[in-house]
């Protein structure tokens, strides 16, 4: 019978434990700026920083250089990433981007326009 009782009273214990500590342990989490969710896409899941670093042109245009010629001439990065829009940067490049737009169609507006708005912090 005492063996019943301290196996009651053990399992109520830590069962109660586990309620108190996973309640204790949730932190607010932050939201996430469009910026933020841009770069993590852009290093992430969009797999854009193999080709494309922040000032350097690696295989692809450096990010500055896309952000300022599609600033300069009014133009959409969404568009282009939805293959919806001709390349005006690296034309010669189209063909090994090509590739990535199967990525980048499954991505929503909002992640897409992420993305764009990280392109654009660059520039100063």
């Amino acid at each position: 019978m005492k063996k019943l009782f301290f196996l009651f009273l053990f399992s109520t214990i830590v069962s109660c434990g586990k309620k108190e500590s996973e309640s204790f342990n949730k932190t607010e989490t932050k939201e996430e700026t469009p910026i933020e969710l841009g770069e993590k896409l852009f290093n992430g899941a969009g797999m854009c920083y193999s080709c494309h670093k922040p000032e350097q042109k690696i295989i692809g245009p450096s990010i500055v250089e896309i952000a300022k010629i599609y600033k300069d001439n009014n133009a959409n990065i969404v568009d282009f990433l939805k293959e919806k829009a001709d390349p005006i940067v690296d034309p010669t490049q189209y063909e090994v981007m090509k590739t990535n737009f199967a990525i980048t169609k499954k991505m929503s507006d909002e992640e897409l326009k992420a993305i764009e708005l990280f392109m654009y912090s660059f520039l100063k």
